[in-house]
C-alpha cells in the first residue's frame, strides 16, 4: 500500500495492511469490527474511519466483496463442492445469504453466473494493461496443450517471515517497479538483499477488477532481523506448492498459469490453498529487465478432500 503513503503516515498504512492480511486469511471466520481493529491496534471507532479513508470502502464492504471474490475463485476452480460448502468456507452463514449477496453484487444468482465469459472479459482488461499493442502474444493457452513443456514439481516449504511493500492498482504504470526499487534499497541498507525475493497477490485478476488488486514485493527475512516501523511484515505458514520454472517474457508466465490452472490442477487431486500464488524470483526482482523474467511460479495447494 505504498502508494497511499502520501495520504497517511506509514505507521497507519502498515496497520491497515495488517488488518487486510488478517481478513484475507480468515474469510471463514466472523471477522467482527472489534477483532480486526485489534489486529491493527486501533480502537474500533477510529479504525472504521481510517480504513474507509485509506481503502475507499468500509471494512464491512471490503469483507463482503473479498468473500464474494473468493467464492467466485473457488467456483471457477471447483473440486466438486456444492455452492453451500463454498459459501460456508468463505464466511457466509448460509447458502441463502450467499445467494442474496452474490445476486446483489453480480446481478444474477451464483447458479446462473457465466464464469468463463466473466473471466474472458477480465483477462482482456489485463492484457490491455500489460501489453495494449501486442495482445496476440497473451492469448489463452487452450486446455490440455503444453507446447512449452511445463513440468510441475511438488515442494514442501517451511514457514516464511516476509518483509513487504504493498502496491495498489499494480497494473497501472510503473507502480510495481517503483515499489521494488524502494524495497531493494531498504534491503541493501540492511545487508538483506541476498535473500529470497517474492512477488505475490491475493486476488485473481481474471475475477477481481484490476483497480482492486493488490501486489506485494516481498523479501524473506530471518526471524532475528529487526524491521523498522515503516516496513510491513507478515509470516506465511508452511505450505505445499506446485512449482514451475519460468525463463522468458511475461507471455510465457501467463501460458504457464493457464496450463497450471486449466490443465494440471483439475487432474491433480489438489485444490488451491487459501494463500496467494507466488513468483519466487531468481535473484532480485527485475534483475533481468522488464522483458525477460527468471523465476518460479509457486501455487499453494491442498488435497481436494481437505476443507479450504
Amino acid at each position: 500500500m505504498d502508494d497511499l503513503s502520501d495520504l497517511a503516515n506509514l505507521d497507519y498504512v502498515n496497520r491497515v495492511n495488517r488488518a487486510i492480511d488478517h481478513v484475507t486469511r480468515s474469510l471463514g471466520e466472523p471477522l467482527q469490527l472489534d477483532e480486526v481493529a485489534r489486529v491493527a491496534c486501533f480502537s474500533p471507532f477510529h479504525f472504521h474511519r481510517i480504513f474507509r479513508a485509506l481503502m475507499g470502502e468500509t471494512l464491512h464492504s471490503f469483507v463482503k466483496r473479498v468473500r464474494l471474490e473468493r467464492a467466485l475463485y473457488l467456483i471457477s476452480h471447483h473440486d466438486g463442492s456444492s455452492l453451500t460448502d463454498i459459501a460456508l468456507r468463505c464466511g457466509f452463514t448460509s447458502s441463502s445469504e450467499f445467494s442474496r449477496s452474490f445476486r446483489s453484487h453480480y446481478g444474477v444468482p451464483p447458479s446462473a453466473f457465466e464464469i468463463e465469459r466473466f473471466r474472458r472479459t477480465r483477462r482482456d482488461q489485463m492484457r490491455d494493461a500489460l501489453a495494449p499493442d501486442d495482445r496476440d502474444r497473451l492469448e489463452r493457452l487452450p486446455v490440455g496443450e503444453n507446447p512449452d513443456g511445463f513440468a510441475v514439481r511438488l515442494r514442501e516449504l517451511p514457514a516464511r517471515r516476509m518483509a513487504y511493500v504493498r502496491v495498489l492498482r499494480p497494473y497501472e504504470g510503473d507502480r510495481v517497479r517503483a515499489a521494488t526499487a524502494r524495497m531493494v534499497a531498504w534491503a541493501k541498507q540492511r545487508g538483506l538483499a541476498g535473500g529470497n525475493w517474492f512477488g505475490y497477490q491475493w486476488e485473481d485478476p481474471e475475477i477481481v477488477p484490476l483497480d482492486r488488486c493488490r501486489y506485494d514485493i516481498g523479501l524473506e527475512i530471518p526471524a532475528t532481523a529487526t524491521v523498522d516501523r515503516d516496513m510491513n511484515v507478515t509470516v506465511f505458514p508452511a505450505l505445499t506448492v506446485a512449482e514451475i520454472d519460468i525463463a522468458g517474457p511475461v507471455e510465457l508466465e501467463l501460458r504457464a498459469l493457464d496450463w497450471l490452472y486449466g490443465t494440471w490442477l483439475p487432474r491433480s487431486g489438489y485444490v488451491p490453498d487459501h494463500q496467494p500464488g507466488f513468483e519466487a524470483f531468481d535473484g532480485e526482482p527485475f534483475a533481468h529487465g522488464d522483458e525477460h523474467f527468471e523465476l518460479r511460479i509457486q501455487l499453494p495447494i491442498l488435497a481436494a478432500a481437505t476443507p479450504l
